[in-house]
């Protein structure tokens, strides 16, 4: 089963649900903020050498990051091999190579660097630098869920969600899903929510589903705002209100979301005008959390 923001479609005056492909089944890598958040820690646990090459990499000195980390990794720091990969793998002061940044993810995965770890499996998995192996990519997803790095265990989550490099696992990709969750990964909020609105691996629930699509959807991420739009527009969790419907469809859509657009559209003509204005006013008036 594939996640997918759903397509809703009035018939006179029925509403049916049909399922459509648009979730992301492809992994996420840690991004340079998630590796930010790794070295807030900065002080004691960090050399003098590192922390600045750290604060280079935030304030996008990347060149002078690169002069610090290059020696520093060659030593066998995990931090600034993992840094080096993230250089590399973007091309950031350096010419983008995927093969030299997978060089540095391994080195510090092999470390035992849970973040390096989440993007050698995404390499795998995308074949970034790699050929593509969706079992290796799920043996480093696992080393890093298990060390509760909180991308990994979406990524470990949506591999069993879809099947790739293990049997389709509903109850087990739940599992991680929900320990994704918890840490606040929007990818894993909706996904998970789809699943308790579905009702696969776990009982049905439309108020779970609910919470986990509000919860990504606080933070901006475009799919768990169709499926809000969903569940208003066909009252599962909530009174049917095709004011909330439409003010989440039309945020969706401002992200790109093709099928919430189509879907605010759809529902817009068994509104009033002045519903329409209200909605469209929550909408702008909206922001993330």
């Amino acid at each position: 089963m594939n996640i997918r923001p759903p397509r809703l479609i009035t018939m006179l005056m029925a509403a049916l649900f049909l399922s459509m492909s648009c979730q992301n089944a492809m992994a996420a890598k840690a991004s340079s903020a998630k590796a930010k958040a790794i070295h807030n820690q900065r002080g004691p646990l960090l050399s003098p050498e590192l922390n600045a090459a750290v604060l280079a990499y935030e304030q996008k000195d990347y060149v002078t990051a690169l002069q610090i980390l290059s020696p520093l990794a060659n030593h066998g720091s995990a931090i600034a091999q993992l840094y080096l990969g993230f250089l590399y793998n973007n091309g950031l002061g350096v010419p983008r190579d995927d093969v030299v940044a997978v060089s540095w993810y391994r080195k510090a995965a092999v470390a035992g660097n849970s973040y390096a770890q989440n993007n050698l499996g995404s390499a795998y998995e995308h074949g970034e630098g790699v050929p593509k192996n969706y079992v290796a990519a799920v043996d480093w997803y696992r080393k890093a869920a298990n060390q509760g790095e909180a991308q990994a265990q979406a990524n470990l989550g949506l591999s069993y969600q879809n099947g790739r490099g293990v049997p389709k696992d509903y109850p087990a990709a739940n599992y991680w899903l929900g320990k994704a969750a918890d840490q606040g990964v929007p990818q894993a909020q909706d996904a998970l929510g789809e699943a308790y609105r579905i009702g696969v691996g776990t009982p049905q629930d439309y108020s779970a589903a609910l919470s986990m699509f509000t919860k990504a959807a606080e933070h901006g991420y475009h799919y768990a705002m169709g499926h809000l739009g969903v569940l208003y527009a066909l009252g599962q969790g909530v009174p049917q209100d095709y004011v909330q419907a439409h003010k989440w469809f039309n945020l969706a859509s401002a992200s790109g979301n093709a099928p919430a657009a189509e879907n605010r559209d759809i529902i817009s003509r068994s509104m009033t005008p002045d519903q329409i204005a209200e909605a469209q006013k929550l909408a702008r008036e909206w922001k993330p959390k």
